[in-house]
């Protein structure tokens, strides 16, 4: 495991980097002992990182497991569309190839990888569903909200800026309902405390008490 202090942080982080490894990140007034502990509570999430991890593939085709919507599911082909849990994405696979005397030499051309367009598609599913959602959560604990902006953040689930435009990750729809939720609870408190000082989280305990 690689420990990195760090000036500016305010809490313990921890992050699995690509190659399964562990690193975390000490607070300026934190304690070596006290990340230690830190990453004591959090065997679960390693784990279930890890696992993760290994059944990550670089391709999306017929059979590729993804999580939606907090469940795990197959994609498949339906012959006129592509088919992932709810959704049923149109997409025409090509026709089998012959050789020059009309027999065929094979079923049909290898799928290509899908990922690409599911992820479009998948974008474009969270930006009709999660800036209503995130709008609808912030008029039920009373916080203004200037704009709401649907990205393909690498590192992060959202962000809230100085101007309060909250912006999410369309992967939130691969989350469970709840876990969306709470991400954008996370958000919209940071427009009451734009820190993770104390105040923050008792802020976010007053909307998830259903969290942790």
């Amino acid at each position: 495991m690689k420990i990195m202090r760090h000036p500016r942080a305010r809490r313990y982080v921890l992050r699995l980097a690509p190659d399964g490894g562990l690193r975390l990140t000490v607070p300026r007034r934190g304690s070596i002992a006290g990340g230690l502990k830190f990453v004591e509570t959090q065997r679960e999430w390693i784990a279930r990182e890890r696992a993760r991890m290994g059944e990550r593939v670089t391709a999306w085709c017929p059979g590729t497991v993804i999580w939606w919507r907090g469940e795990r599911v197959t994609l498949a082909h339906d012959g006129e569309a592509i088919v992932c849990g709810d959704q049923r994405i149109p997409h025409a696979r090509p026709a089998a190839r012959f050789d020059g005397q009309g027999s065929l030499f094979d079923d049909a051309p290898p799928f290509e990888d899908w990922q690409p367009m599911l992820a479009l598609h998948f974008r474009a599913v969270a930006t009709r569903e999660l800036p209503p959602r995130c709008l609808a959560l912030a008029a039920e604990v009373g916080v203004p909200v200037a704009r709401v902006s649907v990205r393909n953040q690498r590192a992060r689930w959202g962000a809230c800026s100085s101007a309060g435009v909250i912006t999410l990750n369309w992967r939130l729809l691969q989350t469970p309902p709840m876990v969306s939720d709470y991400v954008i609870f996370h958000e919209l408190m940071h427009r009451r405390q734009p820190n993770h000082s104390r105040r923050f989280w008792k802020e976010v305990a007053s909307v998830c008490p259903w969290w942790g």
